[in-house]
This record gives C-alpha cells, sequence and structure tokens, in this order.
C-alpha cells in the first residue's frame, strides 16, 4: 500500500490517478475533505503534532507530496517561520511516525530550488552540485532533506528525493497558467530576444518517476534530479504554446536590459529573472542509478498541458 500525501494538488492527485490505472494500492491523505477524492483519508494540517497513526496503517511506502508551496506575494510575516512548520517539521514528524508505523520507504517530493534559482550560461545542474537555495521555499525544502536524512540513519528508514524543476501538465497553476493565458488571448509577450535556456518537467514524467521510486531497489539513500530531458528558451516556450492551441505567437524583440530594468522599477525582478535566465538540469546520475527515462517529450507534455487548460 502506497500513502500519497497531497492528494488533492497538482502532483498528488496526478500521481493518484497513475496508480489507480495501474492497480497498484493507495490511499490517498489530504488535509480537509475533497470532492475530487471522496474516499481520501483526511488528515488535517502538517506539522510537528499531526497524528499519522491510523493514516499509515498498512502503509509500505510513503509519497510526500504535500507542502507550504511557494508563492510569488507571500503575506506571512516571517515567511521561513510558515515553511518550517510545515516543510520541515512536518516533514520531520512524518518520518518518525512511519518508522513507528513499520513504513519501509519515503519518497519526498523536493525542488530544484535546493540548488539554486539559475545556471550559468553552458551549466547544469547535477547530482553533484552542492546546495545554494536562495528563497525561504527552497531553504525549507533543503532543511527537509537533512531532517528526513537524519531520521533515516536513526530509524532505517528508506528514503529517497527527487528535485524536480518547473512541472507542467493539466491543471498547473502560477506563472505557466499565467503565460498560457497571455499567449491565448494573443497578448504581445517581449520576449523575442531572450536567449535563455529552462529545464521543464512534464507531469506524467514526473509521476513515471515517483512511481519507479516507490519500488526500485536502487532508489533508497539518493536524490534524483528530473526533466524532459529537452531544454527549452522562453520565446521557443510560447511558440510551443501557441502552436498546441492553433494560434499566431506575438513575440516582441525588447532588450532584455530593458526587462530587467523594468523588474526593477516595478520590484518583479524576480519574476522576470525566472522568464529570461536559464536553469538546466543534468539528469545521468537519474538515467544511470534507475534505468529511467522521461516518456514524455516535451512537446507532448505541452501538447496535455494546453488540452487541460483548454478543456
Amino acid at each position: 500500500m502506497i500513502a500519497v500525501t497531497g492528494a488533492s494538488g497538482f502532483v498528488g492527485r496526478a500521481l493518484c490517478q497513475a496508480l489507480a490505472d495501474q492497480g497498484v494500492p493507495f490511499r490517498a491523505l489530504v488535509r480537509s475533505p475533497n470532492t475530487h477524492l471522496p474516499q481520501a483519508r483526511v488528515i488535517g494540517d502538517i506539522g510537528a503534532n499531526t497524528d499519522w497513526a491510523a493514516a499509515l496503517q498498512g502503509v509500505s511506502c510513503i509519497v510526500h507530496c504535500a507542502a507550504r508551496v511557494h508563492v510569488m506575494q507571500d503575506t506571512e510575516a516571517d515567511p521561513l517561520a510558515a515553511f518550517r512548520r510545515v516543510n520541515v517539521e512536518g516533514t520531520r514528524h512524518l518520518a518518525h511516525s512511519a518508522a513507528q508505523a513499520g513504513v519501509r520507504r519515503l519518497v519526498f517530493l523536493s525542488s530544484l530550488k535546493v540548488l539554486g534559482e539559475q545556471t550559468a550560461p553552458g551549466l547544469r545542474f547535477n547530482s553533484l552540485t552542492p546546495p545554494a537555495p536562495e528563497d525561504a521555499y527552497g531553504r525549507s525544502k533543503w532543511e527537509a532533506e537533512q531532517a528526513l536524512w537524519a531520521v533515516s540513519k536513526l530509524t532505517g528508514l528508506e528514503v529517497v528525493v527527487v528535485r524536480p524543476p518547473l512541472v507542467h501538465g493539466p491543471g498547473v497553476k502560477a506563472n505557466f497558467l499565467r503565460l498560457m493565458q497571455a499567449v491565448a488571448r494573443g497578448l504581445p509577450l517581449p520576449f523575442g530576444q531572450v536567449h535563455n535556456q529552462r529545464s521543464l518537467l512534464a507531469l506524467g514524467n514526473l509521476t513515471d518517476l515517483l512511481q519507479l521510486c516507490t519500488r526500485h531497489p536502487d532508489a533508497p539513500g539518493q536524490t534524483f534530479l528530473a526533466s524532459d530531458d529537452q531544454d527549452v528558451s522562453t520565446p521557443d516556450l510560447v511558440r510551443e504554446l501557441a502552436a498546441a492551441m492553433g494560434r499566431q505567437p506575438r513575440l516582441l524583440p525588447v532588450p532584455v536590459s530593458w526587462l530587467r530594468w523594468a523588474g526593477r522599477l516595478t520590484g518583479r525582478l524576480h519574476q522576470i529573472e525566472r522568464l529570461i535566465g536559464s536553469l538546466q538540469v543534468d539528469i545521468g546520475h537519474t538515467r544511470e542509478v534507475l534505468d529511467w527515462s522521461p516518456r514524455l517529450t516535451l512537446q507532448q507534455g505541452l501538447r496535455l498541458t494546453v488540452q487541460g487548460f483548454t478543456r
């Protein structure tokens, strides 16, 4: 039996559907009652005092997708403390509870943000890249990873860490959704002179990898990076999305220096950097250890994303 935390979220729901399609027994764990998952087990807020005992009975593996997620305009007075309550202390307590309940393995959905926000031209994050998180969310994920390794050493719980980049797929929200909305409306986008490269990950590729991590004998003790293994520039991403929508892309040749200037002027430089900077991933370690390759190409994944958006 596989338990999936955050089962009502973007990744968790897709993972539960994939497990159901393959006939794998699973238990969906959610924070509050959810009409899309009427059989899910409600566990309430995740933190240092969550009662996991009943939810983990008969469970052999947990895929921990639940988290306080990254937001651009955080209203918390102390965002790092808020992230730590859920992502660090909540994860640590779950791991201890899992070990006490006899759970064999915990697969942790971390984030590429543990390694940083950008890569220099021609360079990629890889399995040996030292962590260098730049924001509260990334720091909390890195601290959660360290907490899991400590629990693993103490209890023998098998731990597997997966660090995905930006994930796209049906139901995607936040900046990716806003980009699709702009393309669908035919709005002119000022990225015509951007020459970056970014690694993305299709939702279907991520759920494939997470499932493999629940059962592969060589997965425990490892940290895996993932991507569609086909990087894309921001203007080419706009073109791919427009093609999937049957529209013509509208890209304006605005100099990158102007975009940065506008970002500083409006206080949105971090958002601008995510659109003009590079963030590339080397998945060689994941391929070698797990013999894993993404089953969906970038284009296939983007088409599924657009289908979910236009449905």
